[in-house]
């Protein structure tokens, strides 16, 4: 900044500015409120059905996020706009002062050509009035005004640049829309560049030159700005695509830096970490940079990387960072693809093991868990994290059908049943699980429409048809060979919770129903995954042999099973939703279905317990209890157990955590009898265990009954507990029957 702009500057323009912009945020902020309490809260509670499920209810979910967006955006650009503001002001008083003290010594401040200035004498001793007295002053006089002046204006372009620089990365953040980056101030966001740009010179060094002090700065500084989206932004552009891979390449083998790598061997799993996080946070900008970022990421991702040309690949090592964060959906679908044509290639068609690491190999990967060398541990967890990212993956094509294969195989086919996992240990020396461990949570992510590990809400959007064909297909594959899941038990809590919002659908298929009338008995909004009998009898029984996938659909099935009692037997309800006008056939098929579920999965336990009854029981019962956990240590709310999905306001705020009486009641009690099984020091015996379970759940079914008619004073159904109670020993006793002619090869002799 030259100094005529500065001493002369206007700033009305800015302070009109700042106040426009202001008014804006007003009007955003009461645009958002609406957004959020009225279009979103009447989309969450209004009976959607059919594509309206799915795509009107999203569309309305993510157009309210973005009023909250363009508010945050709107607020960051007048907090930056004000500082700026008051900077300049600042400096331009300052400037006036310096020159006035200035004359006060007979010095003068000239501007010249190019922007620059020059300090000299303003009156001449000999060319003054007579009678005038000059002020004296001397070469340090000069020297001091110049330098004050310089400072200021050096300042003054500091504050205008460093406006400029932000403002421009903050708006180019997104594309389309707005971006979600918000800043209290100016500084903040111009610190964040700072560090950003410092940050990846170090990261550009060579890490056989780089020392621990800079190791330590660099780590702490990534932790500290990870989620931050102007530095995300600016660390990996500055750093580029390839150097990222060489940087990790090169940092994780320990002949590069062998002093560096011993005294910080132990802080590599944070530092992986944490460029992770930056990494995700990077992806989700669509600044130009960082749009071709990411093509030349996935572009290198099938090059070597490692020392003279080799091993490890791209994909190797950028998947090690992919295990945190929040990856853009379409990077990650370039990406997918990318990985698979590799996968495709190395493995010849699906026919050999690939990416298998070597003893001599370095680990890319220092979280302890695997190797590192197979990329796809890595991405599938970041596929866990990514729904809609998820979905696409597993339901793409990873071979045709030809000479070699009879069918064609999608992405699900060949990494759930087809593939050959290569060898990998933990740093117990333990065979490692994470590949299929992260595999389960990424098939979590796809078929249900949220991360993985959490819950469902009000604004997760009902199942669409790319949602329930990959359900359809999980299903059918677990029940053509369940030790898929039962020969790697840790997949087991992801399969559950899957099954747990899945419900509606695996009830209406075990009702054998050829006219399809029993979709009213349980209605379901958006698409339905289709199943028969067989499988979901067969897919249960699996689910049942592990701990934490019993609890998850047992306390979901009793949750909705009581949620289905409290909507049929509302006296409001519609006659095109009654599923029945005699009220006892309802109760009754409602609790013979919830029985069959139940009776199922208490048949896949039995086949885990035998013989171990007492440890091995008790894990389930402590599994069933830690529910109430995962539920915020309270029945009154149960958002994402049981999912129902049902079509009616009522049903759907009870679907996103608005837990009626009759569920409320039945939970309480369930976890009750759950905390107490798990502390009991004696296992039961197979008999007593099954009659035991048929007794409880005739308890839990009869109780919902009767709290639901109480709920809606229904005085004319005196009986109805025990028609529950009827229904649910006929489910119930049914699932052995079923199980024996459904699944007799699952079924082990006791």
């Amino acid at each position: 900044m030259d100094l005529e702009a500065l001493r002369f500057a206007d700033f009305t323009l800015l302070d009109d500015a700042v106040e426009d912009w202001t008014t804006m945020i007003r009007d955003l902020d009461d645009l958002k409120e609406s957004a959020d309490k009225g279009l979103r809260s009447a989309a969450n509670k209004a009976n959607w059905a059919g594509v309206n499920a799915t795509v009107s209810k999203e569309f309305i979910g993510k157009t309210s996020g973005e009023f909250a967006d363009a508010h945050t955006q709107a607020t960051s650009i007048r907090n930056i706009l004000r500082d700026t503001l008051g900077e300049l002001k600042d400096y331009q008083k300052k400037l006036n002062a310096a020159i006035e003290r200035g004359l006060k010594k007979n010095l003068t401040v000239v501007s010249t050509t190019g922007g620059a200035f020059t300090v000299t004498m303003n009156i001449h001793p000999d060319r003054a009035a007579k009678g005038t007295t000059v002020p004296e002053h001397d070469a340090s006089d000069v020297t001091a005004l110049r330098d004050e002046v310089q400072k200021i204006l050096n300042a003054a372009t500091e504050s205008d640049n460093s406006a400029n620089t932000v403002l421009q990365a903050l708006v180019d953040q997104s594309r389309l829309g707005f971006s979600d980056a918000g800043y209290a101030d100016r500084d903040s966001a111009a610190d964040a560049v700072k560090e950003a740009d410092e940050l990846a010179k170090l990261a550009q060094k060579d890490p056989k030159d780089l020392t621990v002090e800079e190791f330590d700065r660099l780590d702490a500084g990534l932790k500290k700005y990870a989620n931050d989206d102007l530095f995300a932004e600016r660390f990996a552009t500055r750093l580029g695509a390839k150097g990222t891979l060489e940087f990790w390449t090169k940092l994780t083998e320990p002949t590069t830096n062998p002093e560096l790598f011993r005294a910080r061997r132990e802080q590599l799993d944070d530092l992986q970490q944490h460029i992770g996080l930056t990494l995700a946070t990077a992806t989700q900008s669509d600044t130009a940079a960082m749009t071709e970022w990411k093509r030349q990421m996935v572009d290198l991702g099938d090059k070597p990387v490692g020392r003279g040309g080799g091993f490890p690949f791209g994909v190797q090592v950028m998947s090690n960072f992919m295990r945190w964060g929040d990856y853009d959906d379409q990077f990650l679908g370039d990406y997918g693809k990318k990985l698979m044509d590799t996968e495709r290639k190395l493995t010849h068609n699906g026919q050999h093991v690939a990416w298998q690491q070597m003893g001599f190999d370095p680990d890319l990967n220092r979280t302890g868990t695997d190797g590192g060398y197979d990329p796809m541990t890595g991405y599938l967890k970041a596929l866990s994290n990514s729904p809609d990212a998820a979905t696409e993956f597993f339901n793409g094509q990873f071979i045709g059908k030809d000479e070699d294969h009879k069918k064609a195989l999608s992405n699900f086919d060949y990494l759930f049943e087809e593939r050959a996992w290569p060898q990998d240990q933990d740093d117990k020396g333990d065979a490692s699980i994470a590949g299929r461990n992260n595999l389960a949570l990424a098939l979590e992510a796809a078929t249900t429409g949220h991360p993985a590990g959490e819950l469902p809400t009000l604004d997760t959007p009902s199942h669409n048809p790319e949602q329930t064909k990959l359900m359809e297909s999980l299903v059918a594959s677990i029940s053509d060979d369940n030790e898929r899941v039962t020969k790697h038990g840790f997949m087991g809590d992801s399969i559950g919770q899957i099954a747990s919002e899945y419900l509606p659908d695996l009830n209406r298929a075990m009702t054998d129903d050829g006219d399809d009338d029993t979709n009213r008995l349980f209605p379901i909004a958006g698409s339905e995954a289709e199943f028969n009998h067989r499988d979901v009898t067969r897919f249960l029984f699996t689910v049942g042999q592990n701990p934490e996938g019993y609890a998850a659909v047992e306390v979901g099935q009793k949750a909705y099973m009581a949620n289905l009692m409290e909507y049929h037997l509302n006296p409001d309800l519609s006659e095109d939703q009654r599923y029945a006008k005699d009220p006892q056939f309802v109760v009754e098929q409602i609790a013979k279905g919830s029985g069959e579920v139940s009776g199922t999965l208490a048949q896949g336990r039995a086949e885990v317990v035998a013989g171990e009854a007492d440890e091995k029981d008790k894990a389930y019962e402590h599994s069933v209890a830690q529910w109430k956990n995962a539920i915020s240590g309270t029945v009154g709310t149960i958002t994402g157990v049981g999912t129902t999905f049902i079509t009616s306001p009522a049903g759907g705020a009870a679907a996103g955590g608005i837990a009626g009486t009759a569920t409320s009641m039945v939970l309480e009690e369930l976890f009750k009898d759950a905390e107490g099984k798990a502390k009991d020091d004696a296992g039961p015996v197979m008999g007593e265990h099954w009659e035991s379970g048929l007794d409880n759940n005739s308890k839990y079914t009869e109780k919902a009954a009767e709290a639901a008619a109480k709920n809606h004073n229904r005085t004319d159904l005196p009986d109805v507990g025990e028609w529950a109670r009827d229904g649910a020993q006929r489910g119930f006793n049914a699932s052995g029957t079923n199980v024996i002619a459904m699944a007799p090869d699952l079924k082990t002799d006791v």
